[in-house]
């Protein structure tokens, strides 16, 4: 790599990795705040929350890094552009291409490791997520209850509450559990609750003793009680399931032949092209001028085009999920266009005039 496309390289992943930082703190505090106000953080301990967070931004990192390539790209070239180095480098032979040859160093790399962050990063810690969370929903869990103290699910509709804990025997005395059903209210009350060891991946057994289970009808009188002297229970949990589109490897959404699936692998597919014409896109509003106004023109001009594909990609996406755009050209019409855009912004006689190689 030459000298001037190592300078361009710099001033594009100076501001890249400042950009990131900040977009993934500023999404992990948003996402903690939403996090810590739902009903199952209370079923968490601090180090599975720290894990959960970790994860979603983990998740939240394949549109970050498009987003935090694409500013960084307009701020390092606006720079270059304002303090008129770019007439310097043209004077000396560097043509438009090269300029783009030295954006493209940036974002190829940056495309492959979006496409993996995509391809098996984001459903590993979307499986990981749903079993925290799962686990946190899971109905008696005693590894998260503290005594004396309501929990309830909205996600299950269920509530919980222990009088008494003994952590050391790994037991809770005096229980009362509330369940909705789809046609009855169950309500479990027992003397003791002894949970098996269980690790993160597996579901706990519940061993209830001495206790009394009501049924109480939604529709009809036909209430039942029924008396135990030992009852073992297994949670039931559904949610990695429903999730299991998010959650699913490559693989597996290759040989789907349903619409979610083919939308959901699209998209993954999509991630590093979509990374590499958003930083071509960025590159294409670099003009040489050392105006304010004209800087401000080519953010907000910049913010607009954003948020035009940022929109169209989820809403191409969906139309793929729902049926209303066949598998091709699926979410692929998107990036053509895109693609026409830059030819367009390349070779337009009046871009020429424009471009950032003009005095």
């Amino acid at each position: 790599m030459r000298i001037i496309d190592r300078y361009i390289v710099r001033e594009i992943l100076i501001p890249f990795f400042a950009v990131i930082a900040i977009l993934a703190g500023i999404f992990t505090s948003f996402n903690s705040a939403r996090f810590l106000s739902g009903t199952v953080v209370g079923s968490l301990d601090f180090s599975s929350i720290i894990i959960f967070l970790t994860l979603k931004t983990l998740i939240a990192l394949e549109v970050l890094i498009p987003i935090a390539l694409y500013i960084s790209v307009i701020i390092g070239l606006n720079r270059l552009s304002k303090d008129s180095e770019f007439i310097v480098l043209h004077s000396v032979g560097v043509s438009r291409n090269r300029i783009i040859l030295s954006v493209l160093i940036v974002a190829i790399p940056v495309g492959i490791v979006s496409g993996i962050i995509s391809a098996y990063i984001r459903p590993w810690a979307y499986a990981e997520s749903y079993i925290i969370t799962a686990q946190a929903e899971a109905e008696l869990n005693m590894n998260q209850f503290q005594q004396k103290r309501f929990y309830s699910s909205d996600a299950n509709q269920r509530v919980i509450y222990a009088q008494s804990k003994d952590d050391e025997h790994r037991k809770m005395n005096d229980i009362f559990h509330y369940v909705m059903k789809d046609n009855f209210s169950e309500i479990i009350i027992a003397k003791e609750v002894r949970q098996s060891v269980v690790s993160r991946h597996e579901e706990p057994e519940i061993q209830l003793f001495d206790g009394y289970i009501y049924q109480i009808s939604h529709d009809v009188t036909n209430d039942t009680v029924m008396k135990f002297d030992k009852l073992t229970y297994f949670p039931e949990n559904n949610k990695v399931i429903n999730y299991k589109r998010q959650a699913a490897s490559i693989n597996q959404l290759w040989v789907a032949n349903t619409s979610p699936e083919i939308a959901e692998l699209q998209w993954r597919l999509s991630r590093p092209i979509a990374t590499i014409l958003l930083a071509l896109m960025a590159a294409t509003f670099i003009k040489a001028s050392t105006r304010l106004d004209n800087s401000n023109k080519i953010y907000f001009t910049a913010a607009v085009v954003f948020a035009i594909y940022y929109n169209l990609s989820g809403a191409a996406q969906i139309w793929v999920e729902h049926g209303m755009i066949k598998s091709f050209p699926g979410v692929w019409w998107l990036y053509f266009l895109m693609i026409v855009f830059l030819t367009i912004s390349m070779i337009n006689p009046w871009q020429f005039k424009q471009n950032i190689f003009q005095r």
